[in-house]
């Protein structure tokens, strides 16, 4: 670990040259694929003729090619022999995405995200007690894929459970064939009945879905908090949503001012950020030697065909970028939807500010999810209120009626007001958001928020509905859309 830490010194400190040497020899290794010779990989191109070839893909774009693997051929993105694909739904989309996983993309980058996270947590809190007890975390599943038997398809956590070397599976719980039960309620039954009976001492996972295991635990056992049950546990490591909102959550069920919690950047397409500080909220370094090359998008940029990219030399503090990476499980130039603003430069710090495809701009407020996940917080601390969902689309402008924007939000505690919660709310969206605040400036183009309290429940049953139970499915924060909302508000 010590070692380690010194490595991940080396690149806060020669960040640049590390991610020029990484793109090397990736299009060196990926030269003799159908993709490298089709782009002339062989030519040791620079980064200028990489950017000039090759284009910004989405998932269509490079499905051809995933599908062809899928299907059994070899040498097409990535020399080595790929047997693993990663689904992804990014949230709620009845189109899942496959993502290859190469050995190299699960050695390099998976794993050495996570033996680094244990790492960086070991440097910051040199006293823990994390290795007298068992991690707990929560997988999804995998099967054989449909198009060719000889393959297997799954959530990235459940295809990174799956190859874990016997040393590794050896310091979780609960069993594998607990942790990829495909069945959600009956897995969480099941791991309640296993890990009660643990010394668990850290976990790791969605906050939604942990929550949900917490608080059956606590239903079960007839304790009032979880360190009743787990007196040594001390750290959730947390990703997949911001944890603003979840925070007094896990305060109130977990009691602890030992408790650490340690935000990780994991996704099917890869590894990507730590956080590296104590005492920081959703800030993570950019972990920049894990076999991915990165680009940035600017959010003015983003709806071209061929946008333009900065390397990471050319970002800037504060504002919105759009992510492309170069990977060693071949994809190239390729978009994963998730948008970051970064925090620092030295070393290169970001926060996870939403997703492309996740935002409210029917009226130009171009409101995007780090502004709804800010605004939630606050009125939830200035109402006492404690969340577990929620989501938000537009009203539109009808019969003379002026457009906003309305919420439905699950509450495991309510606010002492709903009309001070939707205050604050609307008030903080104003603060953090510009062009929120010209549009509701006199309520001229956008009237207040209607907020609606969903029964306890609601966002569950609307997952189940659509078969979306447990694994790595999310509720879409924001959405340009009534789609969504529309089901969910069917709900109750």
């Amino acid at each position: 670990m010590k070692k380690r830490i010194h490595d991940i010194d080396l690149f806060r400190k020669y960040p640049h040259d590390v991610q020029a040497e990484l793109f090397q020899n990736l299009i060196g290794t990926a030269k003799d694929t159908e993709w490298g010779k089709k782009y002339g990989y062989g030519e040791k191109l620079s980064v200028r003729e990489f950017q000039e070839r090759v284009p910004v893909s989405d998932y269509e774009a490079l499905y051809p090619y995933i599908e062809r693997v899928m299907m059994g051929e070899q040498n097409l993105l990535w020399p080595s022999k790929v047997e693993w694909f990663a689904k992804s739904s990014g949230t709620t989309n009845a189109r899942s995405k496959y993502i290859p996983v190469s050995p190299e993309s699960l050695e390099d980058c998976h794993y050495k995200g996570g033996k680094d996270m244990l790492s960086i947590y070991v440097n910051l809190y040199p006293e823990t007690k994390l290795f007298s007890g068992k991690g707990l975390s929560i997988g999804g599943s995998h099967r054989p894929s449909e198009l060719n038997a000889k393959v297997s398809c799954g959530d990235v956590s459940a295809v990174i459970m799956q190859n874990l070397p016997m040393w590794a599976e050896a310091m979780r719980t609960p069993p594998l064939k607990v942790a990829l039960m495909d069945k959600w309620e009956e897995k969480i039954e099941k791991m309640v009945e296993i890990t009660v009976e643990e010394n668990v001492t850290s976990m790791s996972g969605v906050p939604t879905w942990t929550y949900v295991l917490l608080k059956r635990i606590l239903e079960v056992t007839g304790k009032s908090n979880i360190l009743e049950v787990w007196p040594n546990l001390e750290l959730f490591t947390h990703g997949a949503v911001a944890f603003g909102p979840y925070r007094q959550l896990f305060r109130d069920i977990i009691p602890s001012a030992q408790m650490n919690y340690l935000e990780v950047y994991n996704a099917s397409e890869g590894f990507f950020g730590i956080q590296d500080q104590a005492g920081t909220e959703d800030e993570m370094l950019l972990m920049l030697d894990y076999g991915v090359y990165y680009e940035f998008i600017p959010l003015d940029q983003f709806e071209e065909e061929q946008p333009k990219t900065l390397t990471l030399d050319q970002v800037e503090l504060g504002k919105n970028y759009a992510i492309v990476i170069s990977t060693n499980a071949g994809l190239w130039r390729y978009k994963i939807g998730d948008t970051v603003r970064f925090t620092s430069l030295n070393p290169y710090r970001i926060k996870i500010s939403g997703r492309t495809k996740h935002f409210i701009n029917a009226f130009g407020e171009e409101v995007i999810v780090e502004n709804a996940e800010e605004a939630i917080t606050k009125a939830c601390e200035a109402t006492g209120a404690v969340i577990t969902n929620f989501t938000a689309a537009p009203m539109y402008m009808e019969s003379g009626k002026r457009g906003g924007h309305e919420w439905v939000i699950e509450f495991v505690k309510e606010p002492d007001s709903l009309p001070r919660f939707t205050q604050v709310l609307d008030e903080t969206l104003r603060e953090v958001n510009s062009d929120y605040d010209a549009k509701r400036q006199n309520d001229i183009a956008l009237q207040g928020p209607l907020v609606h309290m969903a029964p306890k429940g609601t966002f569950m049953n609307w997952l189940r509905h659509k078969g979306k139970l447990g694994g790595q499915n999310k509720v879409p924060r924001l959405s340009n859309t009534r789609e969504y909302l529309e089901e969910i508000l069917k709900e109750f």
